[in-house]
C-alpha cells in the first residue's frame, strides 16, 4: 500500500467516525471540555507568536513591498483554489465548482502563476471552500473547541475538515519534492502577511484582552460560524456565539 493510499484511507475512515458520531447538538454556544488543556496550548501559541511570528511579521512587512506582497499571497491563494473546486464538488455546488475552475484556470496563466488576481477584476471573485464547511452540509455538528499547537483556534469538526484538505488537496498530490517546498514557502509567506495586515487586531485579541483565550474562542467560534451561514452550510441562528453589536472580526467579513 502506498503513501498516497494510506493517506486517504485515513481520510475515509477519520470523516465515517465522524460522520457516525453526528447526532443531536447544534452550532451554538461554547463547548470547551477541554479547556485546561487548550489554555496550556494557547499559552504555547502565545508564546510562539511573541517571540517569532510577530517579530518576522513586523519585519516582513516593514521590508517587503506591499505589491510583493499582495502578489505572493495572491500565489498562496490560487494554489489553495484546486482544493475548493474538490469541496465545492462534494457540495454537490457545481456553480461553485465551475466559477472557481475558470478562476484557477486564469489566475494560473494570465495571472502569471497567481501571481495576479485578475480574475478578480474581471467578476470571478474568491469563493473559498474547505473540508470542515463539507462537514456542516451533510449535517456534522462541530462538535468541541479546540486550540492546536501553532495552528491555533478550531473545532473537533474543523480540525478534522483540515486534515482531510491536507489529504485530497490536488496541489499536494500532484506537485513533488523540490517544488512542494516552494509551495509551502508560498503558504507561510501568507500566513506571515496576513499576521502582519492583521496585526493590530491580533495584537488587542493576544495581549490586550483580559483574558486573551476567552476573547479568541469566541471571537474564532463567532467568526467561523459568521462564514458558514454566509455559505448557507449552517442555519442563521447558528451565527454568533455574542451580542449582535460585537464583532471583533468585521474586517474579515467585508
Amino acid at each position: 500500500m502506498n503513501k498516497t493510499t494510506r493517506k486517504y484511507l485515513f481520510a475515509i475512515i477519520s470523516t465515517s467516525f465522524l460522520l457516525g458520531c453526528a447526532g443531536p447538538g447544534d452550532n451554538t454556544g461554547v463547548r470547551d471540555p477541554y479547556e485546561e488543556t487548550n489554555r496550556r496550548t494557547h499559552e504555547f501559541n502565545v508564546a510562539v507568536d511573541k517571540a517569532v511570528l510577530k517579530p518576522v511579521s513586523n519585519a516582513y512587512g516593514t521590508v517587503v513591498p506591499s505589491p510583493v506582497r499582495s502578489g505572493l499571497s495572491n500565489v498562496a491563494d490560487t494554489l489553495s483554489i484546486p482544493g475548493a473546486v474538490v469541496n465545492d464538488i462534494l457540495q454537490l455546488s457545481l456553480i461553485d465548482a465551475a466559477h472557481n475552475t475558470a478562476r484557477f484556470a486564469l489566475n494560473a496563466t494570465v495571472g502569471v502563476a497567481g501571481l495576479f488576481d485578475v480574475a478578480t477584476k474581471i467578476g470571478l471573485e474568491e469563493r473559498d471552500a474547505d473540508f470542515g464547511e463539507t462537514l456542516a452540509r451533510w449535517g456534522v455538528t462541530e462538535g468541541n473547541y479546540m486550540v492546536l499547537p501553532l495552528y491555533g483556534a478550531t473545532t473537533e469538526r474543523d480540525g478534522l475538515g483540515m486534515i482531510v484538505d491536507w489529504v485530497i488537496d490536488p496541489v499536494g498530490q500532484l506537485v513533488d519534492i523540490p517544488e512542494s517546498y516552494a509551495v509551502s514557502a508560498a503558504k507561510a509567506t501568507d500566513l506571515v502577511n496576513t499576521r502582519y495586515e492583521f496585526s493590530g487586531i491580533i495584537d488587542d485579541v493576544l495581549y490586550e484582552s483580559a483574558d486573551g483565550y476567552s476573547q479568541l474562542r469566541l471571537s474564532a467560534l463567532d467568526r467561523r460560524r459568521f462564514a458558514l451561514a454566509q455559505s448557507g452550510a449552517i442555519s442563521q441562528s447558528a451565527e454568533s456565539t455574542q451580542d449582535e453589536d460585537f464583532d471583533l472580526y468585521e474586517d474579515f467579513y467585508e
